[in-house]
């Protein structure tokens, strides 16, 4: 069983795809703050309703770059699987963007946090998430 595990996590991590996955969600990141920002300064958009619009945009921008560059010899070619692998994506960010939202709204609510470094602190949180979920179910690289 440990032998399982152990080599699950080497693939997890082996030919730099951790670093990858790191700098597609700077990315990401970079996106969800400029469109949380916008919306919430400029458009006045409640909190958490920006908060989702701005992690779906990153989102798919991240899917891309993680298609082509991350994982890009996981899954099939084709627009079939391509956009299955968009779908199944999209589903297991749900749990990195539930982490970021609740993070998010607990440290700005609850504990008066500047809602930029609570969502940067909920991003923290819903990285591990979003790399074991998308490495797993979404490119599947543990097979």
């Amino acid at each position: 069983m440990f032998d399982i595990v152990q080599a699950r996590l080497r693939s997890l991590l082996s030919g730099g795809r951790l670093l990858r996955f790191g700098t597609v969600g700077l990315v990401g990141t970079t996106i969800d703050f400029a469109v949380l920002i916008t919306l919430v300064e400029r458009w006045e958009l409640p909190l958490e309703l920006a908060k989702i619009i701005a992690v779906e945009t990153a989102i798919v921008v991240m899917f891309v770059l993680n298609e082509r560059w991350t994982f890009a010899q996981w899954g099939d070619d084709g627009l079939r699987s391509v956009l299955e692998r968009l779908a199944t994506s999209n589903t297991v960010r749900l749990g990195g963007l539930t982490v970021a939202t609740v993070v998010l709204s607990i440290l700005v609510r609850v504990f008066g946090v500047p809602y930029l470094l609570a969502n940067a602190v909920g991003i923290a949180c819903g990285f591990v998430v979003n790399f074991l979920a998308e490495s797993y179910f979404t490119w599947s690289v543990h097979e």
